[in-house]
């Protein structure tokens, strides 16, 4: 059962020096700001992104999601929300959750995993530096990701060594046991003795994956760049989804373009001859 509100149902936490804000029904749709408007904004900024996930579930996600963002719990964040994390269950994070339900959210915990692994592909192994010269390159950002999952999953019963990167059988098999784990109906409560409830896990499971799958388009160098004469409504909907450059543009099929809104036949059809020029081409071509 969905969380009862007119529009999408957020919850906010809010820190010392920052605040996240939550989609509850939407398992990894969570982003941080300064400030509870700041976060709001931000988590209305990424709708684009998210819709990816979503497709990847094959779930439907409205595309008017973001229009109204209501705020139905807020808690007081701790430690953990002021160092980047969406660290605090909210009261609908302990609602029972049915067979139907379950399924939905391993589908879009699923979907966080494949978009990682589509966005892992195209991004080069040295990541541009932020703006104080830190930040991890990709592989030991993918080493960071399992091994945080790893520990995830023991919040829910799971206990399983962290995956090496390239290890795919393990990999493939810590994924399989949560979405497994979370796939089951569940009266609300967490599964093992200071744990985490379902849905929470999902929620911040999916949040930590795309947090970093996103952080890998943000910093990756910028590549062939999008044709000069793209219509601006898709070039909003393109960098609005991370696809940013031609080279990324390979990781998505001529389907999931269309998906966005702003984008249409004759833009990809300028892509197409863009990717072309390039002697690329759009995903599963």
């Amino acid at each position: 059962m969905a969380t009862r509100s007119r529009g999408t149902a957020v919850f906010v936490e809010t820190g010392a020096k920052k605040v996240f804000a939550s989609a509850l029904d939407w398992p990894g749709w969570s982003r941080s700001g300064k400030t509870e408007q700041a976060a709001l904004e931000a988590l209305a900024e990424y709708l684009p992104r998210y819709a990816v996930v979503a497709d990847r579930a094959r779930v439907t996600l409205p595309k008017t999601a973001a229009d109204s963002l209501e705020v139905v719990e807020r808690f007081d964040g701790d430690a953990g929300t002021d160092f980047g994390l969406p660290s605090i269950t909210a009261r609908a994070d302990f609602r029972p959750v049915g067979a139907d339900e379950a399924a939905r959210i391993a589908a879009l915990v699923a979907g966080a995993w494949t978009v990682f692994d589509e966005i892992v592909v195209v991004t080069p192994p040295v990541l541009r530096k932020g703006p104080r010269g830190g930040g991890r390159d990709r592989d030991k950002m993918i080493g960071h990701v399992l091994e945080a999952e790893a520990g995830y999953a023991r919040k829910i019963g799971i206990k399983m060594a962290p995956p090496a990167i390239d290890d795919v059988e393990a990999i493939e098999a810590l994924r399989e046991a949560i979405a497994t784990e979370l796939a089951l109906p569940s009266d609300g409560s967490s599964p093992v003795e200071r744990g985490w409830p379902h849905r929470y896990a999902a929620r911040r499971i999916a949040w930590h994956v795309l947090d970093h799958a996103w952080e890998m388009q943000d910093r990756t160098e910028p590549g062939s760049e999008l044709p000069a004469g793209l219509p601006a409504p898709a070039r909003r909907a393109l960098e609005g989804a991370g696809y940013t450059t031609l080279d990324a543009l390979t990781a998505v099929s001529e389907r999931d373009l269309l998906l966005l809104h702003g984008m249409g036949p004759k833009a990809v059809g300028q892509l197409r001859e863009a990717l072309a020029e390039h002697r690329l081409t759009f995903a599963g071509e």
